[in-house]
């Protein structure tokens, strides 16, 4: 397959806002892929080589990409960065100079998909002595027989900002058009997705063996299940009403979601966005190896920092310290860790995932063994309204942020990458004003003024719609940031920066800055209002209003566990505005 079709493809998808012809032309893309190359071209699409979760990334500097120009295309550094400055974008330099290219390579070479993917694997690879030399080289030669329009996307990709608009549920769309028989096959599609996170093996099992392959997709150890979330109410009333009357209550511990992978002694840890964060917590693998009595088994656990002396929890700021690279066992000393073990998805060859909640449970207690730093969720189960008051103030009261109530009827399952009433988040009781935080994307900016001149004045944020896999925005907010923030929010979003609003954020306001939603901040307002501006819940409460947080400021967290469609949900906010009219109209 010719790397110039995937081009093409790009030029079109990128050329246009509207989801479904995005789709359309997604389709018509894996149509034209060979079947033994829609793994690759599916990774290429996602602007990726590998999945998330292997950590493999490509690895190439924006310094790194214009050397190779400079040499594939004869043209001076200077004038490639005098370019560069103008276009703001390193594949439309690529595009330009590359049309203009003084020297005429007479063996060029067509290429293809294959060796477009082939070559960013060995650069992905390429470490040590010479690496730099070596990708640079690697990537001049592409450079060299690539066409103008074709140089652009490599560019695009091999320095992370292809950001084409496509999500990954448009992929799997796509492929249930295209090998699965229509839309309607969506959800199995979706499942194999959700219990792989690997979207090209997904595509290269519908596209060899088609649905029947699907339907004997398998839960496979390190290769990480996208979690499950919960949705959120503000009473122990409205919680035993949602879930029937009787459900479990466990601490919700104030620290970081890992999903623990264990086969004999090998043990990897992936966080919420599923990302390989073992060398962060090299004690919690210890603890893992040690405590966890199952052969093999998926488990997800709350890693939480903890005072050694005085089994105190700390709160999740004290943890933010172990993400590094460097200093590791110091870090581990100054903030050691305890593991809060609270579902099971995985044991000895046994998938748990569509087991009912108690199921799992069972399964969780019986596969570890239990010391003063793995132990499972404290829980309660009850069907009394005070009970479970009584509990929320004791996991408050022991460092907790609340609890997660959880359904325990026959389809009490793991719903993998979905978020439902099946949990339930119940933190703080809410008052008349916002007292609870929420965790918004950021999807513009707004140039500053003043003392703020040359950064951001404001952000725009939004809440993430699941139904429509939209982000919505909800509040405009200045207020909470440091000087340190204001240097640092620039240069954090620069890799996010597009030229018009993304395809997936909905907004009446014009933003001086667009940005693909990626970084997730957590915000406390003073209240939720109606908004004519607005599109969070558009409709909603009232035809022609959304809903906008009133008075935001910046708690100081960024949320950098949290991928942007982990963001609170419009639904949520709308939940929160609700008993915020209840609690104002009791008082």
């Amino acid at each position: 397959m010719n790397y110039s079709v995937i081009a093409d493809a790009y030029e079109k998808i990128e050329a246009t806002t509207k989801r479904l012809e995005m789709t359309d032309l997604l389709v018509d893309l894996l149509k034209k892929t060979p079947k033994e190359s829609i793994a690759k071209v599916v990774y290429l699409t996602q602007g990726k080589i590998y999945p998330d979760f292997v950590g493999l990334e490509i690895g190439v500097a924006e310094k790194l990409a214009m050397r190779a120009l400079a040499r594939a295309s004869g043209r001076e550094k200077s004038e490639i960065e005098e370019d560069l400055k103008k276009s703001g974008d390193i594949g439309e330099t690529a595009q330009k100079l590359l049309a203009k290219k003084k020297q005429t390579t007479f063996f060029q070479k067509t290429l293809t998909a294959q060796r477009v993917y082939e070559t960013l694997d060995k650069m992905a690879k390429t470490t040590g002595y010479g690496a730099v030399d070596s990708k640079m080289a690697l990537l001049a030669g592409l450079l060299s027989d690539a066409s103008p329009k074709e140089a652009k996307y490599i560019m695009r990709t091999v320095t992370g900002n292809l950001r084409l608009g496509i999500a990954d549920m448009s992929v799997l769309d796509a492929l249930a058009i295209a090998y699965g028989g229509g839309k309607e096959s969506r959800e199995l599609i979706e499942r194999a997705y959700n219990i792989s996170s690997d979207l090209g093996r997904v595509a290269n099992i519908v596209a060899e063996k088609g649905l029947e392959g699907i339907k004997k997709f398998q839960v496979v150890v390190f290769e990480p299940i996208r979690p499950m979330l919960a949705e959120r109410l503000s009473s122990p009333e409205e919680i035993l009403e949602k879930m029937g009357g009787k459900c479990v209550a466990e601490y919700k511990y104030d620290g970081e979601r890992v999903q623990a992978h264990k086969k004999g002694n090998q043990v990897v840890l992936y966080s919420r966005r599923l990302e390989d964060i073992s060398s962060q917590y090299p004690d919690a693998i210890e603890l893992v190896k040690n405590q966890v009595k199952a052969k093999e088994a998926i488990l997800e656990a709350e890693c939480v920092a903890i005072d050694l002396e005085t089994s105190e929890l700390l709160p999740f700021q004290e943890l933010m310290h172990r993400r590094r690279k460097y200093g590791i066992e110091k870090a581990m000393e100054q903030y050691p860790v305890s593991l809060f073990m609270f579902d099971a998805l995985y044991v000895d060859g046994k998938d748990l995932t569509l087991d009912a909640y108690p199921v799992r449970r069972k399964a969780l207690e019986k596969a570890i063994k239990e010391n003063d730093r793995v132990k499972v969720a404290r829980h309660i189960i009850s069907n009394n309204v005070k009970k479970l008051e009584e509990f929320f103030e004791e996991a408050i009261e022991n460092g907790c942020e609340g609890l997660i109530c959880k359904a325990i009827g026959k389809g009490s399952v793991y719903h993998a990458g979905a978020r439902g009433w099946l949990w339930i988040k119940y933190k703080r009781d809410y008052k008349s004003e916002m007292t609870d935080t929420v965790d918004l994307a950021v999807v513009g900016a707004f140039h500053g003024r003043g003392k703020r001149a040359g950064t951001y004045g404001a952000l725009l944020l939004a809440t993430y719609n699941p139904d429509t896999d939209t982000f919505e925005t909800v509040t405009k907010c200045g207020t909470g940031f440091t000087d340190k923030d204001l240097a640092e929010i620039p240069e954090m979003l620069q890799k996010q920066v597009i030229q018009h609003k993304h395809s997936r954020v909905q907004s009446m306001l014009e933003a001086d800055v667009w940005f693909e939603p990626s970084v997730v901040l957590e915000i406390l307002g003073a209240e939720i209002t109606l908004s004519p501006i607005h599109m969070c819940a558009m409709d909603s409460i009232r035809k022609g209003s959304g809903l906008a947080i009133r008075f935001p400021r910046f708690t100081g967290r960024y949320r950098l566990d949290k991928a942007a469609e982990d963001a609170t949900t419009s639904a949520e906010v709308v939940e929160m505005y609700r008993s915020q009219l209840k609690k104002i109209s009791e008082a």
